[in-house]
């Protein structure tokens, strides 16, 4: 192959309505993110290490710096890097390919849908540069997202582009999966990526508008003076926090629902064995957490004003959609139960999942009580339950993803050794940054504070949590450069090195090409993604 024929063609890519060409499209972005919000959390760590102003400068614009690097970190964290990473990236490279078909249903509107999310990763990294950053952080509770001086519309117009693309990969993705799988193909057939991704959309859908409509009105309140969270003139501050938190807590499960459905393909895969009570798993499971996502919101609000009815009843429902993650969780590892496991690298992120998850589970539990989470609530304990149950959870889950299909998009296949030492820091290093948060959050450590001298006791675990923080950051580098390097300098790979069942790896070839597929899938009433005993 000539050396001109390997340039990049920039036209095609930039006008591509090509759904894996899209899919990487949303990876390099989400990456993207990943990175600048990375450099956030050092900057938060580093600046917690030691008592006093660190990094920032001293005064008020030391803590207007540190809710500048909570904003970035945790909106891009969720809104542009984990959701976009889970059901833009794996969701629009590999369902259309799991279910035999030879793209998305809208084409151009996913198309669309990639560069409004660039737009919104662009519009999130101008708050670095203009002169009135935004420093309310992810959530821009008002009042303080109303009176300060930071740039609030950047945060209102961020959430908006995503929102959009959001939406409309949703009604792509569920019009794909409805009309266009391949024939023969059943419902109970699907991979379980496929009904993760199916039922993280239905959440999306259902949801985002809400989100829509809080920040609007927050961008009203502030720009064109209207009332809806001053109390001063009837209205009220809690509004907003009910309407934030009525999305953002059925977002947890659009990003945990997608990542299991990569745990359930990688440890099948690597287990040889069929997925434990797929039925149990899809219908009671998945749709179960559908069902009851929306009646646990309040459960973050347990220490704002309410009466003590909702408490109990918020309570009893957060406690009761551990049901279906139960039953997801016991799918998972129910699938190793007498498989021919093996550890490939794909596997040891998605073994790292298990732990994660039971850890990020287990310390859930005392949050939705409410006589101890009036206690815990906005605490360290919080901070390091919610990184591990979601983002490291999910962080982890993408990473299993890259490494497991990377042979499948790149036809190479990945160094494992520069892998594995990626893996091994990033592993260790998470759990020493914030497993010590667990440790101070229980002593009484508040969140997001950026001078804790009243606290002095927590130095030395601050400082180990910086510690932690500097193993993941070497391991992600490592990581990243380990995906690069191997794309282009890596060992061919065959088109089915795993020896999957599922049509992505059966029926293409390594990297497939436009159509997808060689010849028409046609699959048979016995036939499963999951069936290794044949």
């Amino acid at each position: 192959m000539s050396a001109q024929s390997e340039k990049i063609n920039w036209y095609e890519w930039i006008f591509t309505t090509d759904h894996k060409r899209i899919g990487v499209m949303y990876l390099i972005g989400s990456i993207a993110a990943f990175g600048v919000a990375g450099i956030m959390a050092i900057l938060i760590r580093i600046e917690q290490s030691s008592l006093g102003p660190t990094l920032a400068a001293d005064g008020l614009t030391a803590g207007q710096q540190y809710n500048q690097w909570l904003y970035f970190h945790g909106a891009a964290m969720i809104l542009a890097f984990l959701i976009p990473g889970l059901t833009g990236f794996a969701a629009n490279y590999f369902l259309p390919l799991m279910i035999g078909a030879a793209d998305v249903a809208f084409p151009r509107i996913n198309a669309l849908s990639v560069w409004l999310f660039w737009c919104g990763i662009i519009v999130a990294l101008l708050g670095f540069v203009i002169p009135d950053g935004p420093d309310i952080m992810w959530t821009g509770y008002p009042p303080y997202s109303i009176l300060s001086g930071g740039n609030t519309a950047f945060y209102v117009f961020t959430v908006h582009l995503l929102g959009f693309a959001s939406i409309l990969g949703a009604v792509n993705f569920l019009v794909t999966v409805i009309y266009m799988r391949a024939p023969g193909m059943g419902w109970n057939q699907l991979n379980l990526f496929v009904w993760s991704t199916v039922t993280a959309f239905v959440i999306q859908l259902v949801f985002v508008p809400v989100l829509a409509a809080a920040v609007t009105m927050l961008l009203f309140d502030k720009y064109l003076g209207t009332h809806f969270f001053d109390p001063s003139a009837g209205g009220d501050v809690l509004l907003y926090q009910n309407l934030f938190w009525f999305y953002s807590h059925p977002a947890v499960y659009v990003i945990l629902l997608p990542a299991l459905g990569i745990l359930y393909e990688v440890v099948a895969t690597f287990s040889k064995n069929k997925v434990f009570n797929y039925k149990v798993c899809v219908y009671g499971g998945m749709w179960g957490v559908v069902l009851i996502s929306g009646e646990v919101w309040v459960h973050h609000l347990y220490v704002s004003g309410m009466p003590n009815w909702i408490r109990i009843g918020q309570m009893i429902s957060t406690l009761l959609i551990s049901l279906p993650v139960g039953l997801l969780a016991i799918s998972l590892f129910g699938t190793l139960y007498k498989g021919a496991i093996t550890f490939e690298l794909p596997m040891k992120y998605a073994v790292s999942c298990l732990f994660l998850f039971l850890v990020g589970g287990l310390t859930g539990i005392p949050l939705a009580i409410t006589a101890l989470d009036l206690h815990l609530s906005e605490t360290s304990f919080i901070h390091a339950h919610f990184h591990y149950i979601m983002g490291i959870f999910a962080t982890f889950s993408v990473f299993a993803a890259v490494y497991y299909w990377f042979p499948k998009m790149t036809g190479k296949m990945y160094d494992d050794k520069w892998g594995t030492i990626g893996f091994w820091l990033n592993f260790v290093g998470v759990n020493v940054t914030f497993l010590p948060l667990f440790k101070i959050g229980v002593e009484g450590m508040p969140r997001r504070y950026w001078n804790y001298e009243m606290y002095p006791q927590f130095e030395t675990w601050h400082f180990v949590a910086m510690l932690g923080a500097i193993l993941v950051a070497a391991g992600m580098i490592i990581t990243v450069l380990n995906w690069i390097m191997s794309a282009y300098k890596g060992e061919p790979a065959s088109d089915n090195p795993w020896n999957s069942k599922s049509l992505e790896w059966t029926h293409t070839v390594s990297p497939p090409g436009p159509g997808n597929f060689l010849k028409d899938v046609v699959v048979d009433k016995d036939w499963t993604p999951y069936d290794y005993r044949k």
